[in-house]
């Protein structure tokens, strides 16, 4: 949920504009761009499965196996077709990835040549393979299909100028006068838009399935790996932070607290006229300066009132703090994980203190709910819009600490307002 460009043709097709954009041009720029490379992988198929139809024949229809000549020939066809197959899925696959550039900007990984051994060794190859029959087997009929109902399309639109001629005009049924063929092109004319679609449709289908294809395979074991260290690192952090908290409130801030309270009762011995009374009066304003910065310090590891409160509790008290009205709608059941109730509680923080300071909003609102087994935390406001996190509105250190906690967020701002922070975070425990 952004306001930003779509990245890729399937995301373009949802949209409302899809037909007045560039995007159908970019579509039938990629399917145009296939025809050549598609059409010479299919021939080179039809050649190595020619003799397939023979031998087929023979089987069904005679009831007989074929031939030793053909089964030689088809035992040699397989052999040069697997021989080949790895090496020329390469080079297709290496302008696959470049080609799919046009109707898709997410980045491909490029799969570098591992050398001719460990081609023929790699998954990837036999990936890239799989692809390279799709895309001589499958993507020609599909095109075929297409321009069929493109040709038929256009014989429609111009049949009211060819019904005149002496031959009559044959689509479903002859047509001889101009005044039979008007129908027709009307009803082709109004076709145009789904035929776009029918385009569109295709290279989406054609691009999803070479991202899906060309991608490198993830390797499941590291990435479970992976989040296992990061779930043991942010426990090991909370921990650590708790840690800190704890010796800063037990510890250093009564021990400042006594410290400023004895310099205050000395500030009352000390005759004014002293010279001592401007050093003490000094030390002791320092010592109160020093007790608030302590106090927020400890207050941003994990705020009081979030421990005193509960999530919901802490939230309206930020509300009730704000500069504008902020109406809070909380509907939690249960216990949330204390990295998950101190993530939240700065996401409104963090939100409501942009509202404030950029959106130039005159309310807001604030919603705690939980969905499954997520906390979804949904912050809106009634400003003019145009958050954008490069322009440095504290929205990616808050994307962060939020990826931190293994959650999402999404972001809604378009120009003019409104904008919605929608972040959602796991409360697995």
């Amino acid at each position: 949920m952004t306001s930003e460009h779509p990245r890729h043709l399937a995301e373009a097709l949802r949209r409302r504009g899809w037909l007045i954009s560039a995007w159908p041009w970019r579509a039938l720029a990629y399917l145009v761009s296939t025809v050549p490379i598609a059409g010479v992988l299919a021939i080179g198929l039809l050649v190595i499965g020619a003799p397939l139809l023979p031998a087929a024949n023979a089987l069904l229809l005679h009831d007989r196996p074929p031939g030793i000549a053909l089964l030689l020939f088809l035992v040699a066809g397989s052999l040069i077709l697997v021989a080949l197959a790895p090496i020329v899925s390469f080079g297709v696959a290496v302008v696959e990835r470049w080609r799919l550039r046009i109707v898709d900007s997410r980045p491909l990984p490029a799969s570098p040549w591992p050398g001719l051994a460990a081609r023929y060794r790699s998954a990837t190859t036999w990936r890239e393979v799989a692809y390279l029959f799709w895309l001589g087997g499958f993507v020609p009929v599909a095109y075929w299909v297409l321009l069929l109902l493109v040709l038929l399309d256009l014989g429609m639109i111009t049949s009211p100028w060819l019904a005149g001629d002496a031959e009559p005009v044959v689509i479903w049924q002859p047509i001889e006068t101009t005044g039979e063929a008007i129908p027709y092109a009307i009803g082709a004319v109004l076709l145009i838009p789904v035929l776009w679609y029918a385009v569109g449709f295709l290279a989406a289908l054609q691009a999803t399935v070479a991202r899906w294809v060309l991608a490198r395979p993830v390797d499941a074991a590291a990435l479970r790996e992976v989040a296992r260290s990061r779930t043991r690192l942010v426990g090991a952090y909370e921990a650590e932070r708790r840690r800190i908290e704890r010796d800063l409130h037990d510890g250093a801030q009564p021990r400042l607290t006594s410290l400023t309270l004895q310099l205050g009762l000395a500030r009352l011995d000390v005759p004014e006229d002293s010279p001592a009374a401007r050093p003490l009066a000094v030390a002791h304003d320092q010592a109160r300066g020093l007790m608030v910065m302590l106090r927020q310090l400890v207050h941003g590891i994990r705020p009081q009132s979030l421990t005193d409160l509960g999530l919901a509790g802490a939230v309206r008290e930020l509300a009730d703090a704000a500069t504008i009205p902020v109406t809070v709608h909380a509907d939690l059941h249960g216990e949330l994980p204390e990295i998950v109730e101190t993530t939240a509680y700065f996401v409104v923080s963090e939100a409501l203190g942009n509202v404030a300071r950029h959106a130039g909003a005159t309310r807001a609102e604030v919603r705690l709910t939980r969905a499954g087994g997520d906390l979804v935390v949904e912050v809106s406001d009634n400003g003019h819009g145009g958050a954008d996190p490069t322009r440095g509105t504290g929205l990616t250190g808050l994307a962060d600490r939020v990826a931190a906690a293994d959650g999402r967020l999404l972001l809604a701002s378009p120009n003019g307002g409104p904008t919605l922070v929608r972040v959602e975070l796991p409360c697995r425990r």
